[in-house]
């Protein structure tokens, strides 16, 4: 059975998890998010995209 989740979401879960159980302060996870969108726009933001392509791609094939 094959499931499919954007990846913002599962990113989403892991923020919210660290914020309730981890004692994350939301402040933090506020500026950590803030940094991912000024990086999208940077000359960093193709290899970040293509790293991450990779590992999700290493990850699908693994349990193909």
């Amino acid at each position: 059975m094959t499931v499919s989740l954007p990846l913002v979401l599962v990113l989403g879960a892991v923020a919210w998890i660290a914020i309730k159980f981890m004692g994350v302060r939301l402040w933090v996870a506020v500026v950590i998010a803030l940094f991912g969108f000024w990086l999208a726009h940077t000359g960093l933001a193709p290899s970040v995209e293509s790293g991450t392509r990779f590992g999700v791609d290493s990850v699908n094939e693994q349990h193909d």
